[in-house]
């Protein structure tokens, strides 16, 4: 039987609703990220900051597991996870740390505890290991909502390895890969202008109301401490909650930012816009836009009571510093600390010359040259029957 090869480099072609959904949520956490000295003066500010957060890492974390793969491993995805994820952690805690250095902290290079924005990419190493066992289960959502919910009510679960934000936001992850199973992307391409926009009605009603609410509940909701249980970075007693039912906000707040990142995506637009290529440069965004922000969390500049421009103006440079880190120069100069390939760690070839094999082999990879192949075991009870 003849088989057609495959271009094993064939380009993947991008939907261009998801690097619009990439590009905008990842600006939203630039800007959140940009407010936060005003949160405490400015109730205009933390109403904003607080509606970014209803849902925006949600959305992020949404797509990320949309796009991950539940398959098991081969050489080609573990290889990914250390160059796209566990070598660009070390790199980035590392200039972290000497900065800190630098400007007289003594802090010490400690890799268990990650410093600002990296958290996250210790949770989407170990989701992305996660994943294809926990979908071998009936109900992996359901299971990953029972674990963050779960997770809250012991102290023992900290920051350390960001594990209070791994099991925290699980659920986000694993629901992106539901959404991806539900083939959620062609239905929504395929349906017509006008229905489309009568589900963006409704979307733009939902994140609407969420949106007036925020001002004016704003007092009872810095009382209630609602920002800590948006962050998944403590447990419910850590926060002031040690009543037994402090996971039903958890619960409330997972559903409620499911349900507000469907609407922010069912109001990407489908098509190619002038800011769709950034979409591709999420991570670089993710890991400099602290460096350019890290000014203002540490002075006082954003301090006190600000005058009424300031917030809008804040926003729009946060937007000017997404724009920028997408520009390709700037992805060209520090693509070696973002994007390393560190072809010198890795072995030529996925076995060793004894035929071990210490990675998975990609489907259609022959054995390398020299490699024995492995012992055939016989069956119990008798020798291997011949061919």
């Amino acid at each position: 039987m003849q088989h057609t090869a495959t271009p094993r480099h064939a380009t993947r072609r991008r939907v261009p609703l998801w690097d619009n959904a990439r590009w905008i949520a990842i600006t939203l956490v630039v800007i959140g990220h940009g407010i936060l000295p005003l949160i405490a003066e400015s109730d205009s500010a933390y109403s904003v900051y607080l509606f970014i957060y209803s849902f925006h890492v949600a959305v992020f974390v949404t797509v990320s597991g949309y796009f991950a793969k539940s398959g098991p491993p081969n050489a080609k995805a573990l290889r990914q996870i250390l160059t796209d994820i566990v070598f660009p952690y070390f790199i980035f805690e590392t200039i972290w740390t000497v900065i800190k250095w630098l400007l007289g902290s003594d802090v010490p290079l400690d890799y268990t505890t990650a410093s600002w924005t990296l958290w996250f990419l210790i949770a989407l190493a170990v989701w992305r290991i996660v994943l294809p066992y926990l979908v071998l289960l009936r109900y992996p959502l359901l299971i990953a909502i029972a674990v963050s919910i779960a997770a809250g009510y012991t102290e023992s679960i900290d920051s350390t390895l960001a594990l209070t934000r791994t099991f925290g936001m699980l659920p986000f992850f694993v629901f992106g890969w539901k959404l991806r199973q539900w083939q959620i992307t062609d239905r929504w391409l395929a349906l017509g202008s006008a229905v489309a926009w009568r589900w963006r009605a409704g979307a733009i009603v939902l994140l609407g109301t969420v949106l007036a609410i925020m001002p004016a509940t704003i007092e009872t909701l810095r009382d209630l401490k609602l920002r800590r249980f948006m962050l998944y970075d403590e447990s419910y007693e850590a926060i002031g909650y040690d009543e037994p039912w402090s996971g039903a906000i958890r619960l409330v707040l997972l559903l409620l930012a499911m349900l507000l990142a469907v609407a922010f995506l069912v109001l990407m637009p489908r098509g190619r816009h002038w800011f769709t290529s950034f979409g591709g440069a999420t991570m670089y965004i993710y890991l400099l836009h602290s460096f350019v922000l890290y000014p203002f969390r540490e002075t006082a500049v954003l301090e006190g009571d600000q005058p009424f421009w300031v917030l809008p103006a804040m926003m729009a440079f946060c937007v000017g510093i997404s724009i920028v880190l997408s520009l390709k120069p700037v992805r060209r100069v520090f693509r070696p600390l973002v994007q390393p390939r560190a072809r010198w760690l890795f072995r030529p070839e996925p076995a060793t010359a004894t035929g071990t094999i210490v990675l998975p082999m990609l489907p259609g990879d022959a054995p390398p040259p020299g490699d024995a192949p492995p012992p055939q075991v016989p069956p119990p009870g008798g020798a291997p029957r011949q061919p």
